[in-house]
């Protein structure tokens, strides 16, 4: 959802749609591949070939990585945190910007969990599997077309993943972020300032626009300093090649149905209406 700074609103349900319904509070380790509606990428080289699946792991797409490194933990039996700590000494085949952080890289997928997988060879081939199926050819071509680097390519995907509601509108997101950036306009993401709080709540106050970070797109202008989550495909391919069109706002009114304008008169208009489905919602619940 994108507005005006100093404006207070109610927050857009998180979406349930293919792959919203495994959102960001969703705590369980092994996700059972139904639970995403979307079919994900069923990876059929696992990072041990020769050992027997037992099981799989679903990373469901826009998920955290600290999100990621628990539900490798607990898939893999092991102590919280054990696969965080793990990140340091991996070795991961990340680009030079990450400078190490694999947000953005740990591709969402169905991953099979074998008796020697290891944190270490999990997150190795999720970040591999993240270069094969983005294509670094395609987004070192598709990013200096669109004025950013390929590293920030991967961080506007992460953006396009949380803040479209179907895949549909993910090109029109893509637009919206990149109209806002050539106007030097703040971007003004709930997404975003979400995760400077590491939460996910379902509205965002005043108040919580002004705190002082730079992933917090109310206040910094520009892309946030590193991904926000880990993007699939249809994200990425929004992020190089955007929807066409002038538009600069866009809310969810309701399910299936986000409403993008040029105009902040008009977007005010579609605000109403949200605000009352909302309510509308809130009173028959």
């Amino acid at each position: 959802m994108v507005n005006e700074p100093g404006t207070f609103r109610y927050r857009r349900r998180l979406r349930p749609t293919r792959r919203g319904k495994a959102m960001l509070l969703l705590g369980g380790a092994l996700v059972a591949a139904a639970t995403v509606a979307a079919p994900l990428l069923v990876l059929k080289d696992g990072p041990e070939a020769g050992a027997e699946e037992t099981t799989s792991l679903v990373i469901p797409e826009g998920w955290r990585a600290g999100q990621i490194y628990a539900a490798v933990d607990r898939a893999l039996g092991l102590q919280p945190g054990t696969t965080e700590k793990a990140v340091p000494g991996a070795r991961l085949p990340l680009p030079a910007a990450a400078h190490g952080n694999p947000e953005g890289y740990l591709f969402p997928a169905t991953y099979p969990i074998r008796s020697d997988t290891t944190p270490r060879s999990l997150l190795r081939y999720m970040v591999a599997t993240a270069s094969q199926r983005f294509g670094n050819d395609r987004i070192a071509a598709g990013a200096p077309h669109n004025d950013i680097s390929a590293y920030q390519a991967v961080t506007l995907a992460s953006v396009i993943q949380a803040e479209a509601d179907t895949a549909s509108d993910m090109g029109k997101v893509g637009r919206v972020v990149y109209n806002r950036l050539r106007r030097d306009m703040p971007l003004q993401m709930d997404s975003t300032l979400n995760y400077a709080l590491g939460r996910s709540t379902l509205d965002t106050t005043t108040e919580d626009t002004r705190i002082d970070s730079p992933y917090n797109t109310y206040r910094s202008k520009g892309l946030p300093p590193t991904p926000i989550g880990n993007p699939g495909e249809q994200a990425m391919r929004a992020a190089i090649g955007p929807a066409p069109g002038p538009w600069l706002y866009f809310v969810t009114v309701g399910p299936g149905d986000t409403r993008f304008s040029e105009s902040y008169a008009a977007h005010q208009r579609n605000v109403v209406e949200f605000n009352r489905n909302r309510e509308s919602a809130a009173t028959a619940g």
